[in-house]
Parts: structure tokens; C-alpha cells; sequence
């Protein structure tokens, strides 16, 4: 991606922060959106008292907590903004094992948030379980809708001989991954623009994938999965990914699906889709019961829970 001067000072900035808290050992496990509205409502966290509630929490701070030089870098990249008296960071950083991720302040309003919470820890736990077993040597991999771009991080850093592609609609989903690839150091992962696999050519040997699988009144896009319940663009991923996998290639999808009377509506469609001896696959609740403040949304009214899902499809032959 060409970016334009002020562009890339904005980005150089906002890496050479990650770098800061890094190095300072700042650490920090993302919640539920649910769970970080009650934190926040506390009376004492109405204002930022360290690095974890600036950076972490998204609670408005003096200017006088942090350094004049972080401070400066926040200004540079663009990702400070006034609260009153005080100020905001309208960026996040998460970690995840020793990886340091940036993504988008708590709340999540904005039609271009790029979203990280528990989903993305459980989705890397299935990427890791499968590169921990499977035989198949990767060479061309790609994470679609990639978001803070953790998928295409843990691909990239376990097998540096593979040209991976990080791809998403939103430009600044691309502009996080490309400045989390950077504070990794991984020099073997692309960030490009595409719908799905639209823009992409050629079969992969591993496809991955966490999509939103909401329905969202204000149809964000790392939330809004389409359809009646939210399944749609899962299933447009494993159409998609049906047609693009190299022979042995593997796609790992994690999802979720709301249950109607116990009905798993996403299994079904899956079903249908991988019919015949081209594919095997597996598919299986990865958690029963996430998001259930979703169930008093528009929409939800017959939704018994909605569950976390794997589903890994491998082409034969």
C-alpha cells in the first residue's frame, strides 16, 4: 500500500508507541464490549489513573500522566482527541502472548472500527492448534476480513517462508495490521484491499477467517454478518474458500451461529455447501454461550444462545 507523507509519519508515530509500551512492559487482555461498559461505570475508573486504563480501559486522562514524547506521538498519529478537560487515546493496544496489537478505542461505535476481544484470542487458539498438527508445509496463506490482523501474524511468524496476504474492506483495519506486522518484526505478510478473496489470485494452502456474525443495527462492519441471524458472510467465506484451496490446502473458520430450538442453521448451510468426496471437514462449538447481551437486540427474539464455532475444511487430494 502507497502511503502518502503525512500518512506515514501518522503510522511511524503510532508504531514507535507500541514500541514504547512494549518495552515498558505494558501488558493487556481485551474484554466483551459488555464487560468494559461495567468496568468503566465504576466510580473509580471515571478517569485514567496509568498506562493500562489510558491505553487499555480507554478512560480519559490529564495530560500530565503520560510522557511529553507519548503525548507527541499520540498527537502525530492522529489518535488524540479532547474529553472535556481531559483527553482520550481513540486507539487500544491488547496483547496476546508476546505480541502487542493496536486496534480501535472502547466504544467500538465507528463504521470503521477495527474490533479485538475474546473472539480474536479464540481464533488464534485454533490457528495454533492447527499449525501445531498439521503435516501440509504453507506456503501461500491469507486471512480474510483480517482486522487487527492477528491471524495473518501467527501464520506469518510460524512459517516465515510463506508469503502471506492480510486482506479487508476497511482501510483501517489495514493501516493496524500493517503497524502490528511492523512492531513483530514480521517482514514476510502483505496488506492489500479486498472483498473476501475478490482482489487476491491463485489457491492458498491455508485460508483463515473470524467474520462477524451479528446482526447490527448500524451494520459496522466488523460486526455485521448479514442474513437473518447474521451467518451470511460465513457462508460467502466458505463458498469462496471452497474454490481457492490448493490440493491438502486448509481453511479454518471461526464463527459464531445463533440457536433457534436448538437448531444450528450455519451447520446445516455448511452441510449442503461441502456435500461430496472434493473436501473433508470438521466443525464444532468452541464455546456455548458468548455475547448473550446480544439475545435483547432486534432480531434476537427467538435466539436461545449464540455459540463460538470452528469449522476446518481441508480439500482432498
Amino acid at each position: 500500500m502507497l502511503l502518502d507523507h503525512n500518512q506515514a509519519e501518522a503510522d511511524a508515530a503510532l508504531l514507535q508507541l507500541g514500541r514504547r509500551l512494549r518495552d515498558d512492559g505494558y501488558r493487556f487482555t481485551c474484554v466483551t464490549p459488555a464487560t468494559h461498559a461495567r468496568v468503566n461505570a465504576r466510580h473509580q475508573a471515571r478517569r485514567a489513573g496509568n498506562l493500562r486504563d489510558v491505553f487499555g480501559w480507554s478512560r480519559p486522562f490529564p495530560p500530565e500522566l503520560i510522557s511529553a514524547d507519548e503525548l507527541q506521538q499520540l498527537h502525530t498519529a492522529g489518535v488524540l482527541q479532547a474529553d472535556g478537560q481531559l483527553l482520550r487515546s481513540t486507539v487500544r493496544w491488547s496483547s496476546l502472548d508476546d505480541l502487542l496489537l493496536v486496534h480501535s478505542a472502547w466504544p467500538t461505535d465507528s463504521q470503521d472500527a477495527v474490533f479485538f476481544g475474546p473472539d480474536s484470542y479464540r481464533f488464534a487458539q485454533v490457528i495454533h492448534d492447527h499449525l501445531q498438527r498439521s503435516p501440509k508445509r504453507v506456503q501461500h496463506a491469507v486471512d480474510i476480513g483480517c482486522g487487527s490482523g492477528v491471524g495473518a501474524l501467527l501464520i506469518a511468524r510460524a512459517a516465515q517462508h510463506a508469503q502471506v496476504s492480510a486482506v479487508d474492506i476497511n482501510p483501517q483495519a489495514l493501516r493496524f495490521t500493517a503497524i502490528n506486522a511492523a512492531l513483530a518484526g514480521v517482514a514476510n505478510l502483505s496488506v492489500e484491499p479486498s472483498d473476501l478473496l475478490d482482489g487476491l489470485s491463485g489457491t492458498f494452502d491455508l485460508i483463515v477467517a473470524n467474520p462477524p456474525y451479528m446482526l447490527d443495527a448500524g451494520r459496522r462492519a466488523y460486526r455485521h454478518g448479514g442474513g437473518s441471524l447474521g451467518a451470511e458472510l460465513s457462508l460467502r467465506i466458505v463458498e469462496q474458500a471452497r474454490e481457492r484451496l490448493a490440493p491438502g490446502g486448509t481453511l479454518l473458520l471461526y464463527s459464531g451461529v445463533a440457536m433457534v430450538e436448538g437448531r444450528d442453521a450455519l451447520l446445516e448451510a455448511i452441510r449442503l455447501r461441502l456435500a461430496g468426496p472434493a473436501f473433508s471437514w470438521s466443525y464444532k462449538e468452541v464455546d456455548p454461550d458468548v455475547f448473550g447481551e446480544q439475545l435483547l437486540e432486534p432480531g434476537y427474539e427467538q435466539v436461545e444462545r449464540i455459540a463460538a464455532v470452528a469449522l476446518t475444511v481441508t480439500r482432498n487430494g
